[in-house]
């Protein structure tokens, strides 16, 4: 029965959509198929567990796309430019909830599921930096969206930077939340998750009552951030987003810390917008991190939310999302020019110490 379904043009993509009474098992004979990704599927709603707050005033469809390596699963909002939002480590596109309508009256606003994370297929292969940024690129081109402004939370940071470093032609703007890639020293209870038999204890942590969840959590993190990493906990239950989670950490993380840096990336960014904010009380990545990259970069936007732990958009978003609207408003969209990107590569300084400068003719 297809009577229910309403066809929405996004771009050059047909949308299936239907409303929060509707329910859908397939994809009508009538749908459009993607001219770039595959089947836009389903026209589904996901229910809103009760462990997720309810009260939102968006819809929650849920639309997902066909990709080689899986479905990606996304929700919409809004209209105007366009902003991505990239949740962190173990997370969903539900950590978003209390900016997504304020933002989504003046931007259209897009919540993806990282690959293997929510509602989002899990791939066999590649949980790099790299290929999450792809996954996010793929998503674009099927809303026929030439351009956004990336917004990460934690990893979501660091794969906005590795976004932003592998298409800057698809990069309006950056702002990083408690940014993962700033600095090499990370929380001991992510460090352990490289360990051997990490996925057998991490289930056995899921299964732990909430309540007893709740009362340990304390002692290892701010309390304003037990709700959401409880949350994230619970949801590592489910062997799939156990697996992903693994898998995507060990991408990142080595027993030290982080083993991935952006330092390099950030001086090709110099020209992009950015909008650096993080939590002064955070005990999973140390605020100096973001403390010295402002500093070492006087152009960036930035913002410390006082007494906030990891999770600001969740537990401050009365502080956050004024912060994030100011940047908007005061910047314009980085416009990606192939001769200045290769003014600034050619700028850094080689291995050797010798700076590489290309002549008139191009030759080096």
């Amino acid at each position: 029965n297809t009577s229910a379904v309403d066809y929405t043009p996004f771009g050059s993509v047909q949308v299936l959509t239907r409303g929060v009474h509707g329910a859908a098992h397939s994809v009508p004979a009538s749908a459009r198929p993607c001219p770039h990704l595959g089947w836009i599927s389903y026209p589904r709603v996901m229910p809103v567990p009760s462990t997720r707050p309810t009260g939102r005033r968006h819809e929650e469809n849920v639309i997902t796309i066909e990709r080689v390596n899986g479905t990606l699963a996304y929700t919409i909002a809004g209209r105007g430019e366009p902003l991505l939002l990239v949740h962190g480590l173990g997370g969903d596109r539900h950590t978003w909830r209390h900016l997504v309508d304020t933002l989504a009256l003046t931007h259209t606003v897009i919540a993806p599921d990282l690959p293997g994370h929510g509602d989002s297929g899990a791939p066999a292969g590649d949980y790099s930096l790299g290929a999450h940024a792809t996954a996010l690129r793929d998503l674009l081109v099927s809303l026929g969206l030439p351009s956004a402004t990336i917004v990460g939370h934690s990893l979501g940071g660091g794969i906005a930077l590795q976004f932003a470093y592998q298409f800057p032609e698809r990069t309006q703007r950056l702002v990083l939340i408690s940014s993962g890639g700033l600095g090499p020293q990370l929380t001991a209870a992510l460090r352990a998750v490289t360990l051997p038999a990490a996925e057998t204890v991490v289930a056995a942590l899921a299964l732990l009552p909430p309540t007893v969840t709740r009362r340990v959590l304390p002692a290892l993190i701010p309390r304003p951030d037990v709700p959401a990493v409880a949350r994230s906990l619970h949801d590592l239950a489910d062997g799939r987003r156990r697996r992903a989670f693994i898998r995507t950490a060990r991408t990142v993380i080595d027993w030290r810390g982080q083993s991935v840096s952006a330092a390099e990336h950030l001086k090709l960014l110099a020209q992009l917008p950015v909008l650096v904010a993080w939590g002064s009380a955070d005990r999973t990545i140390p605020p100096s991190h973001h403390r010295a990259v402002a500093a070492a970069t006087p152009a960036f936007f930035t913002a410390e939310i006082a007494d906030a732990g990891h999770y600001p958009h969740e537990t401050a978003p009365d502080q956050i999302l004024p912060a994030i609207q100011r940047f908007l408003r005061a910047t314009r969209p980085f416009r990606y020019s192939e001769a200045s990107w290769r003014h600034v590569i050619d700028e850094r300084v080689c291995p050797t110490g010798m700076r590489v400068r290309r002549s008139r003719d191009n030759a080096i």
